[in-house]
């Protein structure tokens, strides 16, 4: 056999990978775990990771465009949006960049998921205005963007 040894791994790896990216973007740490998840070694994936980093069917920059482009028509905050894409292993800077990237108004984004979710109803006490916070927080939105979505609902 000519092929040197962990010639078979390194293509079946790399076949894992390809379809990995023909169902969506990946980042790389993303994955990484899913090769090193199917019991491919280290090593085996470090390589396969860098091939498809050189022959561009891998790109944090793509995947980060994509996921933010993604979240932001989900009507998700910029914070969640930040924390989601550094869990993925996406650097804050380009996760903000591509944040930059996008004309998305979020004080609006965020009247929008209050709307959604609670109606039109203006918080009526402070438990409600608190819950109606806690919302908005979670949904990525800054504290700023929070007080002033609840702040001009009750001055309305």
């Amino acid at each position: 056999m000519d092929a040197e040894p962990g010639a078979e791994d390194f293509d079946a790896a790399y076949e894992a990978g390809v379809r990995f990216l023909a169902r969506r973007e990946h980042a790389r740490r993303e994955l990484q775990r899913k090769l090193r998840a199917r019991g491919f070694s280290d090593a085996v994936v470090g390589q396969v990771l860098d091939r498809l980093v050189q022959e561009r069917y891998l790109s944090d920059d793509r995947f980060t465009e994509a996921f933010v482009r993604q979240r932001c028509e989900q009507g998700q905050g910029p914070l969640k949006i930040i924390a989601a894409l550094g869990e993925r292993g996406i650097d804050e800077s380009l996760a903000r960049h591509h944040l930059s990237q996008q004309e998305v108004d979020w004080l609006a984004q965020a009247r929008e998921a209050r709307r959604r979710r609670f109606g039109e109803a203006l918080p009526a006490d402070r438990r409600e205005w608190a819950r109606q916070a806690r919302f908005l927080a979670s949904r990525g939105f800054s504290s700023e963007e929070v007080y002033r979505v609840l702040d001009e609902s009750a001055h309305e």
